[in-house]
C-alpha cells in the first residue's frame, strides 16, 4: 500500500482552546449555555461570579462576567443529539423572553442565539469533524469582501498554519487548527459591526516563529507571559494591509494548562430519570 502522508500533516496550530466573549449576566448565561445547550461550567476553575468557563469537549468558551461582546460570525459545535437539544432550547425559552434568544433548525443544523446574540450553529456528528461527537468544531468570521487571500496567505506565512480557500460567491479562508478544527473567514458585502475585544485562544508547536514574524511587523498587542502572547490585526504579507481584527491569544505547549483534562456532563441525566453511571457524557470529544 502506498499512502499520502502529507494529508495526516497538521499545520502549526494544534488546539483551538477556547472562544471568548464577555457577558453582563450568569444567570442568564447559565440558563442558556447549561440548561440550553447542555453544556458542563467547568467545575475547578472560574468557579465565581467574576467569570465562567463553559467546556464543550476539549475546548471551551471563557465569559467574563465585564460588559458584552458579540463575536463577529459564529461558532460551530457538534453535539451528540439534536433531537435532545431542541427539547432542551424549548424548555427554556420562556426564562429568556427579553432577550435575544431565539433558536431555529435549518437544513439539519440547529442555529440557536444566546441572550446577547452570540450564535452558535449546532451539527450532528459526521465525518467532516472526525469522530468527535461533543466539540467546538470551527469558529467563522464574517471579514470584508477581497479580504480571504490576503487572511490565508496570513495563516500561512506568520503562523505556519495550513490554510485553503474556498470559491464560491461568498469565498473562504479555511485554517487548519487541529486535525479537525477550523477557524473560517467568510467574506460578506454587508458592513461589520466595530470590533469589541472578544478573541480566541490557540496552541502553536513552533511559538517562537510566529511570534518573531509579528514581532517584525510590530503586530505583538501583549506579552502576556514566559508561555503566551497575543496579536489583534491580520495583515496581508505581500503589502501589509490590514484585513480584520480578531484577537489572537497564542500559547506554547509547555503551558500549564494545555491538554487539562475536562469535565462533560451528560445533559439528559436528571433526578427524576437517573440511572447510575451515567453523570458524565460518554461519547468522544
Amino acid at each position: 500500500m502506498t499512502y499520502d502522508r502529507a494529508r495526516q500533516d497538521l499545520g502549526n496550530i494544534v488546539l483551538l482552546e477556547h472562544v471568548n466573549v464577555c457577558i453582563p449576566d450568569q444567570r442568564l448565561a447559565t440558563i442558556f449555555y447549561l440548561s440550553g445547550l447542555g453544556l458542563t461550567r467547568d467545575p475547578y476553575l472560574m468557579a465565581g461570579v467574576e467569570n465562567m468557563w463553559v467546556n464543550a469537549g476539549r475546548s471551551q468558551l471563557h465569559l467574563p462576567s465585564r460588559g458584552t461582546q458579540v463575536l463577529r460570525g459564529r461558532v460551530g459545535i457538534v453535539m451528540p443529539d439534536l433531537a435532545a437539544l431542541k427539547r432542551r432550547l424549548q424548555k427554556v425559552a420562556p426564562l429568556l423572553v427579553e432577550t435575544r434568544f431565539a433558536w431555529e433548525e435549518h437544513d439539519g443544523v440547529v442555529e440557536a442565539t444566546c441572550p446577547w446574540g452570540n450564535r452558535y450553529r449546532c451539527h450532528a456528528p459526521a465525518p467532516e469533524f472526525g469522530s468527535a461527537e461533543l466539540a467546538i468544531a470551527y469558529v467563522e468570521f464574517d471579514v470584508p469582501p477581497g479580504s480571504t487571500t490576503g487572511i490565508a496567505r496570513f495563516y500561512q506565512q506568520i503562523i505556519k498554519a495550513h490554510a485553503e480557500l474556498r470559491a464560491g460567491a461568498e469565498p473562504m479562508a479555511i485554517v487548519s487548527t487541529g486535525a479537525t478544527q477550523r477557524l473560517r473567514f467568510r467574506e460578506i458585502a454587508r458592513p461589520l459591526p466595530e470590533y469589541d475585544g472578544h478573541h480566541v485562544q490557540i496552541y502553536v508547536t513552533d511559538f517562537s516563529g510566529p511570534h518573531r514574524r509579528l514581532l517584525e511587523r510590530r503586530l505583538i498587542t501583549e506579552e502576556s507571559d514566559e508561555y503566551q502572547y497575543r496579536f489583534r490585526d491580520l495583515v496581508d504579507p505581500a503589502d501589509g494591509r490590514k484585513l480584520f481584527t480578531i484577537e489572537h491569544e497564542v500559547r506554547s505547549l509547555t503551558h500549564p494548562l494545555y491538554a487539562r483534562p475536562l469535565v462533560n456532563r451528560n445533559p439528559e441525566q436528571s433526578n427524576r430519570n437517573y440511572v447510575r453511571g451515567h453523570d458524565a457524557f460518554r461519547g468522544t470529544c
